[in-house]
């Protein structure tokens, strides 16, 4: 069966995952991202275990949003896309999801810490800490784990899809980052300046352990130039009408 999706989004689908080894974010498979397609109510994931050298257009597989079952493509989806299926569920403002095992973001992970706010380069994109989950249950891990996994970072954040949009990331507990975005190539980006701020946090906090966040109205300043209603950074896409 051939679900159409929107125009773009496969291709888009696609160059995000290629980029992830591209960018350091990945050894061997370990990274996958996807995008979704609310109006026709499937996602578009990486297939498990491919190589990134090897992957193309073809091996992509479509996955339907409300009960997960695969409806076009040769290969099994990704181990994490039930992972994927219940952020998108939780959140409607997520066009895009990555997940990765990067090495600091990692770190921080499996330390159970947060990603703490030491400077602007954060704030830039992350209102406040990159939380950190709680460990999953011996129960949530013997059923339904990799949904499961979602659920867990959806209970921290209360399924506030304002939150999320806020600090569009999130580190499983002994496991590795989530990051999304409004589309699949935002959700990578996310998640490259994710290993960005975590191998930073690292370096102020071996040099500085006590290392203390700027004064809130900087790292406010820095993030309100971004984004919402008062944003002046950038230029607009001149092939946008205004």
């Amino acid at each position: 069966m051939t679900v159409r999706v929107r125009d773009g989004l496969r291709q888009e689908v696609l160059d995000a995952n290629l980029a992830i080894p591209q960018v350091g974010l990945a050894t061997l498979t370990w990274g996958n991202v996807s995008g979704v397609d609310r109006e026709a109510g499937v996602f578009v994931i990486k297939p498990s275990g491919v190589p990134y050298e090897d992957l193309t257009l073809d091996d992509l597989v479509t996955v339907r949003l409300f009960d997960g079952e695969v409806v076009d493509g040769d290969l099994r989806p990704s181990t994490d896309t039930e992972t994927h299926r219940c952020l998108y569920l939780a959140f409607p403002s997520l066009g895009g999801v990555t997940h990765t095992h990067s090495t600091h973001a990692v770190a921080f992970a499996q330390a159970r810490r947060a990603i703490p706010v030491l400077g602007t380069t954060h704030a830039d994109t992350f209102n406040g800490p990159v939380p950190c989950t709680p460990d999953l249950t011996a129960e949530q891990c013997a059923k339904d784990y990799e949904y499961n996994t979602g659920r867990v970072i959806v209970d921290m954040l209360n399924g506030d899809d304002h939150r999320a949009a806020e600090v569009p990331a999130a580190l499983v507990a002994g496991h590795g980052p989530f990051t999304w975005g409004s589309t699949a190539r935002t959700s990578l980006e996310h998640a490259i300046i994710c290993e960005a701020v975590a191998d930073i946090a690292l370096h102020t906090m071996t040099l500085a352990p006590t290392a203390a966040p700027p004064p809130p109205h900087l790292l406010n300043r820095h993030y309100t130039r971004k984004h919402g209603p008062d944003a002046y950074y950038g230029n607009p896409d001149p092939a946008t009408p205004v």
